[in-house]
């Protein structure tokens, strides 16, 4: 068995509080940087990145020693640092001491030497000044430390690997937990285990009501054993994929003889037991002393396997600690990973670090994958917002008047440069492209970020919120902006003066994301809504080689009713007289057959016509409306509403949350309209990603319209037909739907007929 000394370390000595008060960390290449000007200050002899390596009770030991002197009498650890250097946290330090008397260690029985001098050497990357905390130490005991650590470490290690034989051997005799697949829910079986034994992305578009995730889950874990995966992860879109997944777990791997270990990851907000105080050991007691309890917590988390958020949250406070942390701690010791997809895609993504730094062989699972590409774009967009800076200059310290002077010179610059005379207004925003990020309003904002950091090291006392935010703002910009290519737009918007925005917009996630696909031995991605394939795989970066796969839905065409009514159209230009048209049709359905119904529109304002237009004709059917801004209560009170037995209109804006992930099987939902094809605004901004996307993959006006927008509805249309008992009626209302171009983008199983007026 083989480890690295600083997994070695990680795992047994870090001591004391958890402490996530703010601490300016230097970046990747200013830690090289400042390693290299440590070294050339050291003089001729000194040698740097010296490997070393060692066996101790059959655990196989390695790794670089930062610096050592000439004669081989002292060892250093190099460390860079911003700010004061006794804010460091404590569980810090004992992971750096722990690291050099390990190396310590292993160097004198590599050298014979019987006494070594150690030292922790901190570079202050603002001043240049280094800090020196040495110690001398004996052979002996460095060794003698070093074998109660490696005992530490082989005892959980071998643990790890008796669990890993007993969850293979389990999962090798896995079953299927009914009798039966569903219709289509074998042929999504088969197609995931083999994208799995060939180490293969896979898009699958299935019908919803086939059970996806159990029909995903139980082939990547059958497959486990047999392809050697270390971990699995399913990924989803909201809370609601997250419980269907623990659910189907529980299905496949039923108590008490549980196999597999299961975490569920929750947001830090959602997770956090004391969210008015700090996370820090001064203030919360889950934080104090967290590092010393987590040993027993690790070792009964691992005992309870089932950690969903009120497993973990028992464990968790069972042993004083925070939820929130245990969880990040123990997505490392879990076999089946469930969490939002962020948690894998995202910049600083947990999984994705663990994956590379542990070289997993990972297999993702990503559900409502049809969202992806919506989500991936935001998670590589960010912006500076001009207010945010104004609200920063009327209270921020004198240290930030500098730097923050010059970035306010440099955005009235840009301003300037890009039409100042016409700063449009909050209800005109003026939109613009820029062909660049501005480089003098980069570097300045730069300059910022490293001024408010280093005043955060200086002053941990000083907690305004105005100034973390403005710091996490400015690094998230300025990441992004030295990556920035055609996959992203530098766009500035005015609202009046005073109410400008520079934003970088992701509009080709792909280009990020590829690599993520590629450090994952495979990817299996799945919907109701993915075709076309090749619109997926463009514009999420998917392999050359994906496979794409399409189940066949088992509803019939007798189920739903499809109607597209061709004399309707819900263009912008012919809503006002489209209103008696779309009220009559919506008004005769209801009375042919009384029920719950879901009403889509393109806006809320349309939305706003229809209902007034409704209520005025027939103020006898009873009308629920969506309203903008509902928070969760409001919204599970809307979807209870959808009583067995009741009747009604509900009134929706077509992508909203009320448009996908809704399920309301048998008479909760008989029917749906939907007034619109979903289509984006047609304003600059769609028109410059149109434009981008046609010089891309020559499919502007596909990519940025006509198949974001069909998906809405299908997802939308989906509400009706929930299971193989179901029917219901489903009216489009607009005249495009028939179309040829739009009805081959259809699910086949429809057969939509042709109306010109309300049925009799």
């Amino acid at each position: 068995m083989s480890v690295a000394v600083r997994e070695l370390c990680d795992f047994t000595a870090r001591r004391g509080d958890l402490d996530h008060r703010f601490t300016p960390a230097p970046s990747s290449r200013e830690g090289i940087d400042g390693h290299a000007q440590v070294v050339a200050r050291r003089g001729e002899g000194y040698r740097s990145e010296v490997a070393v390596e060692g066996t101790l009770a059959g655990l196989h030991l390695r790794g670089r020693i930062d610096g050592v002197a000439d004669d081989g009498s002292r060892l250093e650890e190099i460390k860079t640092h911003r700010g004061r250097l006794d804010r460091m946290a404590d569980n810090q330090r004992a992971l750096h001491w722990a690291q050099v008397r390990a190396y310590g260690a292993l160097w004198c029985r590599q050298q014979r030497r019987e006494r070594i001098t150690l030292a922790l050497v901190y570079l202050d990357l603002v001043t240049g000044r280094e800090t020196l905390l040495s110690c001398e130490a004996s052979a002996s005991e460095l060794w003698q430390e070093l074998a109660a650590a490696c005992h530490d470490y082989l005892h959980w290690a071998k643990s790890e690997a008796r669990h890993r034989r007993r969850r293979d051997s389990a999962l090798q005799g896995l079953r299927f937990p009914y009798l039966d697949f569903r219709p289509g829910q074998r042929q999504m079986a088969e197609a995931t285990y083999k994208a799995v034994a060939t180490g293969k992305a896979l898009l699958v578009e299935a019908p919803t009501g086939i059970g996806k995730t159990l029909g995903s889950l139980f082939p990547v874990l059958k497959a486990m054993p047999r392809h050697g995966l270390d971990r699995v992860a399913f990924l989803t879109m909201k809370t609601t994929g997250r419980q269907l997944a623990l659910s189907a777990v529980n299905q496949l791997d039923p108590g008490p003889e549980r196999r597999l270990r299961v975490l569920e990851l929750v947001a830090r907000d959602k997770a956090c037991e004391h969210p008015d105080l700090a996370c820090h050991g001064d203030s919360c007691p889950l934080a104090q002393g967290f590092y010393d309890r987590l040993p027993q917590a690790r070792q009964a988390a691992v005992a309870h396997a089932r950690l969903d958020r009120a497993g973990l949250r028992e464990v968790a406070l069972a042993h004083r600690l925070c939820p929130y942390y245990l969880g990040q701690e123990m997505a490392r010791w879990c076999d089946l990973v469930v969490g939002d997809v962020n948690h894998y895609f995202d910049a600083s993504a947990l999984l994705h670090g663990l994956a590379q730094a542990r070289q997993w062989r990972l297999a993702l699972l990503v559900d409502e994958a049809h969202n992806l590409i919506d989500r991936a774009r935001g998670m590589y967009s960010a912006s500076i917002d001009q207010r945010s800076l104004a609200r920063l200059s009327k209270e921020a310290p004198a240290a930030l008047k500098q730097p923050l002077a010059r970035v306010v010179r440099q955005w009235q610059a840009v301003v300037r440069e890009h039409g100042g005379d016409q700063p449009g207004s909050r209800d005109a925003p003026r939109w613009m492209t820029l062909g660049t990020i501005p480089a003098e309003f980069l570097q300045a904002l730069q300059g910022l970020s490293g001024a408010i950091g280093d005043h955060l090291g200086e002053h941990p006392e000083d907690t305004r919120p105005a100034l973390t935010d403005a710091l996490f703002e400015a690094l998230a910009f300025s990441r992004l902006a030295e990556r920035f290519g055609d996959h992203s737009m530098c766009e500035l918007t005015r609202r009046g003066r005073g109410r400008a925005r520079l934003a970088i917009v992701n509009q080709v996630p792909g280009d990020f994301l590829a690599p993520r696909f590629a450090a994952a031995h495979a990817s299996v991605l799945f919907s109701a809504t993915l075709a076309p394939p090749r619109y997926q795989q463009d514009l999420l970066g998917l392999p050359a080689h994906s496979v794409w796969a399409e189940v066949e839905s088992p509803f019939t065409a007798e189920q739903l009713d499809v109607r597209i009514c061709t004399h309707l159209s819900t263009r912008y230009r012919h809503r006002e007289q489209s209103l008696p048209g779309i009220i009559e049709m919506m008004a005769a359905q209801y009375q042919r057959r009384p029920g719950h119904y879901l009403a889509f529109f393109s806006s809320f304002a349309y939305l706003d016509r229809v209902v007034a237009a409704m209520a005025d004709a027939y103020p006898e059917i009873p009308r629920r409306v969506q309203r903008r801004g509902m928070d969760e209560a409001e919204r599970e009170a809307f979807l209870a509403d959808f009583a067995p037995g009741g009747f009604g209109i509900a009134f929706a804006v077509l992508g909203s949350v009320f448009s996908e992930g809704v399920d309301l099987p048998g008479d909760r939902l008989i029917g749906a309209f939907v007034a619109t094809l979903g289509l984006p605004p047609s304003d600059a901004r769609q028109e410059a990603l149109k434009s981008r996307l046609e010089a891309r993959f020559g499919q502007g006006d596909n990519y940025a319209y006509r198949i974001p927008g069909l998906i809405k509805v299908i997802q939308a249309a989906g509400r009706v037909i929930r299971g193989p008992e179901d029917s219901g009626t489903l009216v489009l209302l607009d005249d495009r739907f028939a179309w040829p171009e739009v009805r081959e983008r259809l699910p086949s199983w429809w057969q939509p007929r042709q109306v010109s007026s309300p049925d009799p």
